[in-house]
């Protein structure tokens, strides 16, 4: 079959059309005939081995990418979270986590959303226990994740919803997608800091959802810092690292106020949490999809071109779906 391969660990992946169509051993799989598999940042990360999910005993070749939408042996359209490797002609999809793609949502699309939505609607209903009302900040809100997490905000019914981006163009994007307050990420760390210190001054932040960490994230729990007076109570949420795995965190940041700082993640999520995600949560985003009420950018590329869609990096906040 036709397949997206990592031959040798660190090296990009190679199209292949004579592997070996996948064995299941195990009664959790179904196998599914691949139609569409987004490259998201977590399929590059396991593929080099140094995501913290990903295998650590002896390299071996492998099958990139983590989900997809196919066609089950029935004809039923599935977006579902793989066994093995997706990006290829068949998979095994995790016979628990397989969700139906309603109709008027195409396969492209399908297989943007459920990684973005994820990392949004996870972070703010599960973790955040995002609440109508509140004030939330997204740090990085220019990415694919982060403009659904600007969107889902808003219907979950923030108050107000902050945005902070480096792309201008981008983050203009995110003000029509529901932002209140955008602030630009430049390189002058003290442009960026007056603007926080703007919307701290006038806003209850309750929530912040960061896709970013580094030196962004420590300015913004800079200004979470309390003054020995109890004020309310403030989530923040990690999800991912593009600026940096490290920050410097103050003790007297953790003490001064009533924070809860926290991950949203693989492996943050228990079983009733990540069901949800597959049962309603991922569910209700589809059918927002449907009735245009959540977009996103998709970029369309051949399995061919693996080799360079893997290497793309689109500056404007689109998917790149692979189509089988």
């Amino acid at each position: 079959m036709k397949a997206a391969v990592v031959i040798q660990q660190g090296e990009l992946p190679t199209y292949v059309e004579n592997l070996e169509k996948p064995e299941n051993d195990l009664s959790n799989g179904t196998l599914v005939k691949m139609q569409a598999v987004s490259i998201k940042n977590l399929d590059k990360m396991q593929a080099s081995g140094k995501h913290y999910s990903a295998g650590h005993g002896e390299w071996k070749p492998k099958v990139v990418g983590s989900d997809g939408v196919g066609t089950l042996e029935n004809g039923d359209l599935v977006y579902g979270f793989g066994l093995n490797g997706t990006m290829a002609e068949f998979a095994f999809l995790k016979k628990d986590a397989l969700v139906p793609v309603p109709k008027g949502l195409d396969v492209i699309r399908a297989a943007a959303i459920p990684n973005a939505a994820m990392g949004a609607v996870m972070a703010l209903k599960i973790r955040a226990q995002i609440k109508p009302g509140d004030t939330v900040l997204i740090n990085g809100a220019t990415g694919v994740t982060g403009k659904i997490a600007v969107q889902m905000a808003k219907y979950y019914g923030a108050g107000t919803i902050i945005a902070t981006g480096r792309n201008l163009t981008s983050l203009k994007t995110v003000e029509q997608l529901g932002a209140d307050i955008i602030i630009p990420l430049t390189e002058d760390k003290n442009d960026f800091e007056e603007r926080l210190a703007e919307v701290f001054t006038s806003h209850q932040i309750d929530i912040v959802i960061d896709y970013l960490w580094g030196n962004s994230a420590e300015s913004i729990l800079k200004f979470m810092t309390g003054k020995g007076t109890y004020t309310y109570p403030k989530v923040f949420v990690n999800v991912g690292a593009m600026s940096g795995d490290d920050i410097t965190l103050p003790s007297a940041l953790l003490r001064s106020t009533d924070l809860k700082i926290m991950g949203s993640g693989l492996g943050s999520w228990n079983h009733q949490e990540q069901q949800l995600f597959f049962t309603t949560l991922l569910p209700e985003v589809y059918a927002l999809a449907v009735a245009g009420k959540i977009k996103i950018e998709t970029l369309e590329m051949d399995l061919k071109d693996i080799n360079t869609a893997w290497q793309l990096k689109p500056e404007l906040g689109e998917r790149i779906v692979i189509r089988l």
